[in-house]
């Protein structure tokens, strides 16, 4: 059974910085595209940022030139740089295989404007 931790949300300021980790196990990780999806309050979730197995990255036009996504497969992690949030970036973030998900979801990190 495939499980995956996202880890590294917090609270931050408009403009601050996270980077958030999603760490898979049970699975061939590097086989498959991977992505972060977030969910908003009241909002369906959403696709923000997906990398395929050969790095080829495409993101949503909200998070374009401000978050970048990239993976290790050697320790089966993507991870998620997030710069020059805005306080509509605040979601739940979670991350699994792109476009649609493949596995049960985990239970997601937290960002939050902090202002």
């Amino acid at each position: 059974q495939v499980q995956l931790v996202e880890s590294g949300g917090g609270l931050v300021q408009p403009g601050g910085s996270l980077r958030l980790s999603c760490a898979a196990s049970g699975t061939i990780f590097s086989i498959y595209a991977m992505g972060w999806y977030r969910q908003a309050p009241g909002k369906q979730r959403e696709l923000v940022a997906t990398i395929t197995s050969r790095l080829n990255t495409n993101y949503a036009d909200s998070v374009k030139g401000r978050f970048a996504i990239s993976r290790d497969n050697a320790k089966n992690t993507v991870y998620l740089q997030m710069n020059s949030l805005k306080t509509e970036d605040t979601a739940v973030y979670y991350c699994n295989t792109s476009p649609h998900s493949t596995w049960g979801w985990g239970k997601g990190t937290l960002v939050t404007d902090s202002s």
